[in-house]
């Protein structure tokens, strides 16, 4: 299973997307899961990297689940309207 980082912000969130598609690319079937158990220190970019992850696999006909969300992760998503699209 593929996992976020200890800190996703503006700085990291090109990078990380580029691990992540690619971790990602590697595992198989329809549903494709993503630990967010790790992930301590982020903002906004975090949710954007999410949202772009959600996008593509949906393009390859895929759903991302993401297992271990961070409350103040679901709390931003929520407050930015988009939390239904990644719901827990």
């Amino acid at each position: 299973m593929a996992a976020l980082p200890p800190q996703v912000t503006l700085a990291e969130a090109g990078r990380t997307l580029f691990e992540l598609k690619q971790a990602l690319s590697q595992q198989a079937g329809p549903v494709v899961t993503l630990d967010a158990a790790s992930l301590r220190v982020f903002d906004s970019s975090a949710v954007a990297v999410l949202l772009e992850l959600r996008r593509q696999l949906r393009a390859e006909g895929k759903t991302l689940q993401v297992n271990n969300w961070p409350r103040r992760l679901e709390d931003l998503m929520g407050l930015y309207g988009v939390g239904e699209l990644l719901a827990p």
